[in-house]
């Protein structure tokens, strides 16, 4: 078994290394494919796990997850490298593990954008949004461009002294800069400019500003749903799936019509996310909402995490919405359950609390910052916020370099706390495959009517939680065909009653059958069906069932007529 730390990340090599050894060890449970190639050429790797002994991937519910589509959020791979080792370690040892993967499978793509996460694991890194590709423009701007200038592998902020600077040091800590009042002039004490640290462009010695790197893609835009151009949603590229990566994935999901949930690993802010980004709730089909918002306090109780609306809770701004994204589209387009999943939350490991994520990020209180300088010394031994410390800067002369170390324990949980973080996580995408619809036969009877001929019954059952469709909105678009039940028979023998194949619509689960009025519930048998043919058999032989659901499942019986009399 491939022994993998979950206390770092890992780069592309090494996380090839750690795919290729499961592959070898644990061939009965875990397949390496490649959906297709990044824009610089690397495989973007699916691994494909469940318990082949029981029956192929493509015949069992599936869960699809993918991770680390933004290139600095590496701690979603990390989370899905965790769920994987879970999998493999307990299969035959935990029952609900044993359980998952030999009736469902998982579709795991660890690292969605693996040359994103590369500039961001480099010695000297670089911080981008996600893609490589140089997007909307290729030429570099003038202005400072974010990098690691002293080389000791981490981008912090510089500030410059300036009389005409917006910030200054914290009376009770001056390593904390806060925003200068309106009506102080130069003689009220030390101003300084804050700038991230890295180097000008054709700089002319005396102006400075900020310049947009040239990597301006966020596929996280880039999806079919409600997609649209630059001018309306920064990043988004220059049409649907034009990046190879996200077209790689959507190619990928609807070659898999068994998916019937979806989980995005991203950083940070400790919460669930569920669609939509840019309409209400009033958009939904009141069943779906109801059992998301069931999901999501399933996802809370295992997690921690609070699980909430996009468009509600999670609105970068109040007049504007996200288009192009993952969980959107793979709700409204194929109508599954879809979920962001957003690790960490430095706010409240600092002892922040009541306070609404987005907001904060825009205004909070100075006492919120130090809190925060408190966490960073007691609880990460001061590696989270750096000292200022003097740097000869090759354009500007004399600066400081410091503040926080954004990448260590912001943008993803410091490597010590990483396990501690991500550990709960692979229980919900364990949940969320187990109340996928599950396809049985649960009777397949003959009785003789006469001489060779025979009555066959066969009792379909969805014994999943979730209804055959998954949501309604699968059936409003028409992605999800009805269940199919086919008769094969021996050599000889003849369908006289009945066609051969039949269709026998959806079957629902247990889902809506939650009131906490019980004896107002409806307990209909709506999550079953039978299904009757009728054969002429003169030679005897066994009779086949094979029922079938793209999305519930196959499942298979034998039954014996003898010959006739």
């Amino acid at each position: 078994m491939t022994q993998v730390s979950f206390d770092r990340f890992f780069n592309y090599t090494e996380l090839t290394s750690i795919l290729e050894g499961w592959a070898s060890s644990h061939a009965g449970l875990f397949q390496l494919s490649s959906i297709g190639k990044s824009h610089e050429s690397r495989e973007i790797w699916l691994c494909t796990v469940t318990n082949l002994s029981t029956g192929p991937d493509t015949e069992k519910p599936a869960l699809w997850l993918d991770a680390n589509i933004h290139a600095s959020e590496v701690t979603g791979c990390t989370a899905a490298l965790h769920l994987v080792d879970k999998l493999l370690r307990q299969h035959g040892a935990d029952t609900k593990v044993t359980r998952v993967l030999d009736t469902r499978a998982f579709y795991i793509v660890p690292r969605l954008n693996p040359d994103g996460a590369e500039l961001a694991l480099a010695e000297r890194p670089r911080f981008i949004r996600s893609s490589v590709r140089p997007y909307p423009r290729t030429d570099r701007q003038d202005g400072l461009h974010e990098q690691d200038i002293d080389g000791d592998g981490r981008v912090l902020m510089m500030r410059i002294p300036d009389a005409n600077g917006a910030w200054k040091p914290h009376i009770d800590d001056a390593r904390l800069m806060v925003a200068r009042e309106p009506d102080e002039t130069p003689e009220d004490g030390r101003f300084y400019r804050v700038l991230p640290e890295g180097l000008l462009h054709n700089f002319d010695g005396t102006t400075i500003k900020v310049a947009k790197a040239v990597e301006g893609l966020d596929m996280n835009r880039n999806y079919p749903m409600e997609w649209a151009p630059e001018g309306e949603q920064h990043g988004a590229g220059p049409f649907p799936t034009s990046e190879p990566e996200v077209r790689a994935m959507v190619l990928a999901m609807t070659e898999r019509p068994n998916i019937t949930a979806h989980i995005t690993y991203h950083t940070y802010s400790g919460v669930h996310l569920r669609p939509y980004s840019s309409y209400d709730d009033e958009r939904f089909p009141p069943v779906d909402l109801r059992t998301y918002k069931k999901i999501g306090e399933h996802a809370t109780r295992i997690t921690g995490y609070p699980a909430v609306s996009v468009f509600h809770d999670f609105k970068y701004e109040p007049k504007s919405s996200i288009k192009g994204g993952a969980d959107d589209w793979s709700y409204e387009h194929l109508g599954i359950y879809s979920w962001t999943t957003e690790f960490w939350n430095p706010q409240k490991e600092a002892g922040i609390t009541d306070f609404h994520m987005i907001e904060w990020l825009r205004e909070h209180s100075v006492a919120d910052d130090l809190k925060l300088l408190a966490w960073s010394d007691d609880k990460l031994g001061g590696k989270g916020y750096i000292d200022w410390y003097p740097f000869d800067h090759p354009q500007l002369g004399r600066v400081e370099l410091g503040g926080w170390d954004v990448f260590y324990c912001w943008s993803n949980p410091p490597p010590e706390r990483l396990e501690q973080e991500i550990g709960p996580h692979a229980d919900f995408a364990i949940f969320l495959a187990l109340i996928s619809p599950k396809l049985e036969i649960e009777s397949l009877d003959v009785d003789r009517i006469s001489g060779a001929t025979f009555k066959v019954r066969a009792v379909l059952i969805n014994s999943g939680w979730l209804s055959s469709n998954v949501t309604q909105k699968a059936l409003d678009r028409k992605v999800s065909t009805p269940v199919e039940a086919e008769l094969k028979l021996p050599p000889g023998a003849r369908v006289v009653g009945g066609d051969a194949k039949v269709e026998l619509g959806q079957l629902e689960g247990r889902a809506e059958k939650r009131s906490l009025l019980w004896w107002f519930a409806d307990e209909s048998s709506d999550d079953r069906t039978k299904v009757e043919w009728v054969v002429e058999c003169p030679r005897g032989g066994s009779v086949a069932v094979e029922a079938r659901h793209h999305r519930a499942g196959y499942a298979r019986a034998e039954a014996v007529l003898s010959a006739g009399e």
